[in-house]
């Protein structure tokens, strides 16, 4: 079981008192817990270890949970390539698990356990402390088999944090249970969403409506022909960040140093060359070929990105939710940046527009792959009630 685990520490201190008692909850290796080895997966941090907790590890720490361990994880969580996301919770090592979610990574992993994956909103929960990639898109996902845990622990760790200036100034949204008016509740269906969806896979889609209808909600059609572009402008805006962002490992004080280098100069270029693998790579090559040789393209995209994030804030006048089609996650991740993205074609949205998203598993002995259902921003308390509704009316009991 231990192979699921980059790190687990050999006695956990003794948790405190709250309504996280009793939880175990496992986190990834860019998260940090003060004394625990933290390489986000990457070559450029080999050897690297916490300073101090995490804003999310102090608050679930606080809140009475149990950081179990630290799972396996793909390169600073860019696509699941080696990531064993999801593992820990179906081998019953840990009640939830907090996931990067770049572009979808986290509801991909909760499909491939058949577990529900759940992104918040970007901006409500503090990312400080977080080895992240991407900074205007990147957030914690959370995967468990229960609703009720992932609201509970999105309501320990969301709100203001002195320390991440990133996050906007809001009223954090109420957590506590709230019911869904199914006959007053409407889940828009954006045509244009299944687009890249082979016919079997949108056939399996369509399946998967079905089941709104059938817990009564009201089922409407709605149009975003712009759709298909949150996929290029994650690929452009996302690239330009990573890149940026990657500056900073240069293997003076941690990583791999690559020996031989007659200068600084030399030892920085063949560290980096050795910091990183092929798959980041070429996500770094990419973003630099936009930053310096096509900044024009990069400056279309994030005009492209405010017509979206509009576009979505329309649709949520004829809409309460949406559901999106999400394809099937597995064991095999794709290694190629193109299949790797093509992979996230139907999640990255969230990211892009800043959304929440909620992955639900199908029921026992359903053939389709589950449903993704998003909101507007903020609308995270009533999207978890949503896939309460929804699954208390599969299973008639609790989520």
């Amino acid at each position: 079981m231990d192979s699921i685990f980059f790190y687990r520490p050999p006695e956990a201190a003794v948790p405190a008192d709250g309504p996280l008692k009793g939880m175990n909850i496992a986190i990834q290796p860019n998260v940090s817990a003060a004394g625990w080895p933290t390489d986000a997966g990457s070559n450029a941090l080999a050897r690297f270890v916490a300073l101090e907790d995490a804003t999310v590890v102090e608050r679930l720490r606080q809140a009475g949970a149990s950081i179990c361990g630290s799972t396996r994880m793909s390169e600073f969580g860019f696509g699941l390539d080696g990531s064993r996301a999801g593992e820990a919770i179906k081998r019953n090592a840990a009640h939830a698990e907090l996931v990067l979610d770049l572009m979808g990574e986290s509801r991909l992993a909760a499909s491939a356990g058949d577990v529900c994956g759940f992104k918040p909103s970007y901006g409500l929960v503090s990312r400080f402390g977080l080895i992240g990639l991407i900074p205007s898109m990147e957030c914690y996902g959370i995967l468990s088999d229960s609703l009720k845990n992932i609201r509970e622990i999105l309501k320990a760790i969301a709100g203001p944090d002195e320390r991440d200036f990133s996050l906007p100034d809001e009223t954090t949204p109420d957590f506590s249970p709230q019911n869904i008016d199914r006959g007053k509740t409407t889940v828009g269906i954006i045509k244009e969403a299944p687009g890249s969806l082979p016919a079997r896979q949108e056939s399996l889609y369509r399946a998967a409506i079905e089941t709104l209808g059938d817990a009564g909600l009201t089922v409407k059609e709605l149009s975003l022909p712009d759709f298909p572009l949150f996929l290029p402008v994650h690929k452009i805006v996302g690239a330009v960040e990573a890149s940026s962002c990657t500056g900073r490992y240069d293997s003076v004080r941690y990583g791999v140093r690559v020996p031989g280098a007659k200068n600084w100069n030399e030892m920085y270029l063949s560290s980096r060359g050795a910091a990183f693998g092929p798959l980041l790579k070429s996500y770094l090559f990419q973003g630099t070929f936009f930053q310096f040789e096509r900044y024009d393209a990069y400056e279309d995209a994030c005009r492209i990105r405010a017509r979206l994030v509009a576009g979505m804030r329309r649709l949520a006048a004829q809409a309460d939710f949406w559901a999106i089609p999400v394809e099937r996650g597995g064991p095999d991740a794709p290694a190629s940046l193109a299949d790797t993205y093509a992979q996230f074609a139907l999640t990255a949205y969230a990211n892009v527009a800043g959304l929440p998203a909620l992955y639900l598993p199908p029921a026992q002995g359903r053939p389709h792959p589950g449903v993704q259902l998003s909101g507007p921003r903020l609308s995270d308390a009533r999207l978890l009630a949503l896939g309460e509704h929804l699954l208390n009316a599969r299973r008639g009991g609790n989520a």
